[in-house]
């Protein structure tokens, strides 16, 4: 496998995401483009050019909806960057903003494109229900059908167990095709893997919450810009963090992948959730053209592939290498961001690290690469208290990262995030 260079940095000039959304019993009250055109025309708004001035517009996005299929091209117009400004959208399951923001790299270190609007989105809330394989079949039937009797005896074929049995579309998202297995049954097997408890999780879940509150207090999420609804509600700030999360709380929900094994539970996993981040890249001739002040820089990327089944552990493959090239260890970063679509996915990467065996034979050390120090972990909180929209996740953790960094005077950190179907991706970034 070729070993993967690092590049000339790329500059991150400013960012902005909307509150994230949670999930309730229904569509939410925005699509996945008004997320976007929401967060994007704040952004642009601040900026001493014009929409129109960008180069291109690249949008991560895992679910888009029918209507919003090239959902890039759709935030792009509606955005007012005009008919000149291409946009279009990338799919990398839960990396889809990360990847947004590597391909808008890789064209500006090319010399392609010098001013760039990437980042991600994803209204889940509003993913399908379809019709199952019978019931299509029964329609296509009735297609079929010349005369009126025709028709109405074939109707009568049609039995309720097969009308009201949908596909939950956002289920066979969330299911890996390969292995056949739930999101979340990658995460009981990194439980039982690593012999993470169900207090560990639950613990770690806690945590989560209290740092967005504790994030709150200090004004830590400037990146957010308010959402306003049709009829005037103002969304302000991510409504699926619990103020009283406590582990008694934890307590409460029952195992919902292996009801009758397993660990995880939906208190300690990410919620469904509908959001979307921005961010705006820049050569180094970009800024000084429009005398830009940028937040950072995105110093290095890298992607990995590993077992679908092990899912979970896509950071440990694409942090390591990144550290690697740079002659860093764990705790030569001053923050780590790692998504947490589950705490157990989270605490098993740091497992994996600190295990002679796996460092060993699946990332070809020799031996641990060590304990990663938790007050640099995910500080300002995760997706467990936040949500995870698949598609902006990417996206938000490398941006509030630099944001983080600049709070504490850090200067280095890395952004992580494991993928559904077996990978990992990482981002090194840079304050200025």
């Amino acid at each position: 496998m070729a070993q993967q260079q690092a590049f000339e940095p790329v500059y991150v000039v400013d960012g902005a995401r909307t509150p994230f959304l949670k999930a309730k019993n229904g569509p939410g009250p925005f699509s996945a483009a008004d997320l976007a055109v929401q967060a994007g025309r704040a952004l642009l708004a601040r900026q001493p050019f014009a929409p129109e001035d960008l180069d291109e517009v690249v949008l991560g996005c895992a679910s888009p909806s029918p209507d919003e299929v090239n959902i890039g091209r759709v935030a792009a117009l509606r955005l007012g960057c005009g008919n000149k400004v291409t946009g279009w959208t990338v799919m990398r399951n839960c990396a889809s903003g990360m990847q947004a923001l590597d391909s808008a790299m890789a064209n500006i270190q090319s010399g392609r494109s010098e001013l760039v609007l990437a980042g991600g989105v994803d209204a889940l809330s509003r993913a399908p229900l379809l019709y199952n394989d019978a019931m299509v079949l029964w329609f296509a039937g009735m297609m079929q059908m010349k005369t009126l009797g025709q028709k109405a005896g074939h109707f009568l074929k049609l039995r309720p167990s097969v009308l009201l049995n949908p596909v939950i579309g956002l289920m066979k998202g969330l299911t890996d095709p390969v292995v056949g297995l739930l999101m979340g049954q990658t995460a009981e097997n990194l439980a039982w893997r690593f012999g993470i408890s169900r207090e560990e999780m639950d613990a770690f879940s806690v945590r989560s919450h209290q740092r967005v509150m504790a994030g709150r207090a200090k004004q830590a999420f400037g990146e957010i810009v308010p959402l306003v609804g049709n009829d005037g509600t103002v969304y302000a700030e991510d409504d699926g963090v619990r103020v009283d999360a406590s582990m008694d709380g934890m307590k409460k929900l029952k195992p919902f992948f292996d009801k009758k094994y397993g660990r995880v539970t939906p208190a300690n996993s990410s919620q469904i959730t509908d959001g979307g981040a921005w961010l705006l890249l820049a050569s180094e001739s970009a800024v000084k053209r429009w005398k830009l002040e940028p937040l950072g820089r995105i110093v290095d990327a890298q992607w990995a592939g590993l077992d679908p089944s092990q899912m979970g552990l896509g950071p440990v493959h694409a942090v390591t290498p990144i550290l690697q090239r740079h002659g860093l260890g764990l705790n030569d970063v001053d923050l780590m961001e790692i998504n947490e679509a589950f705490a157990a996915q989270v605490l098993g990467c740091l497992k994996a690290w600190e295990d002679d065996a796996y460092c060993r034979e699946e990332l070809g050390l020799p031996g641990a690469l060590g304990s990663l120090d938790q007050d640099k972990l995910n500080v300002d909180g995760g997706a467990v208290a936040q949500g995870h929209p698949v598609g902006a996740s990417g996206a938000r953790i490398v941006l509030h990262l630099l944001h983080a960094l600049k709070a504490r005077g850090g200067k280095r950190g890395v952004a992580s995030i494991c993928i559904g179907g077996g990978q990992g991706g990482a981002m090194l970034v840079e304050t200025c």
